[in-house]
């Protein structure tokens, strides 16, 4: 085996409000450096493969899978991850109803969909979106579920998991 050096590039990220400038191995996920560089193990690796949706972080205000962007692609970039969502110690809306409508199982699932619903949430549609991230009209659990659609619950928590997401868009 030669001495192969991987190519490394530096990178700043706006991760959950704080600037981090890295050096990172080209072939990083964002996954990866989210977890391993930046302590941040919230967002889980599921499948690896961009389709259970447990890894869903928000970049720029869009919901994507950390697996499949490579960190130097996010470049300048403001990720929000699930230990980002609180304001200031005070849960998400969609956090606090998560957890009065036991929208979870074993929990593994639950930052990708946390993260998912906040982006389903703020993108536009139909539905028009207001600041306080209820919609109007109100989604229906058939137009939340097929927004929904790339994040798995292997424990089939959706009953519930949809339920919060719609209180939290009334």
């Amino acid at each position: 085996m030669h001495g192969y050096a991987a190519p490394m590039a530096e990178i700043t990220l706006q991760v959950n409000g704080v600037e981090n400038a890295l050096s990172v191995d080209t072939r990083t996920s964002l996954l990866d450096l989210l977890r391993e560089h930046l302590g941040l193990t919230g967002t889980k690796k599921g499948c690896d493969h961009g389709q259970c949706g447990a890894c869903t972080v928000l970049i720029d205000g869009r919901r994507s899978n950390a697996c499949l962007a490579l960190a130097v692609a996010c470049d300048g970039t403001r990720i929000t991850t699930v230990e980002g969502l609180a304001d200031d110690g005070a849960l998400h809306p969609l956090q606090a109803a998560f957890l009065d409508l036991d929208a979870f199982q074993c929990g593994y699932c639950t930052p990708g969909q946390l993260c998912s619903a906040a982006g389903m949430l703020s993108e536009p549609g139909p539905s028009a979106v207001t600041d306080d991230l209820t919609t109007d009209p109100p989604l229906t659990p058939g137009e939340i579920r097929e927004r929904m659609n790339g994040n798995l619950c292997r424990c089939g928590a959706y009953v519930s998991i949809v339920a919060a997401i719609e209180e939290v868009s009334r």
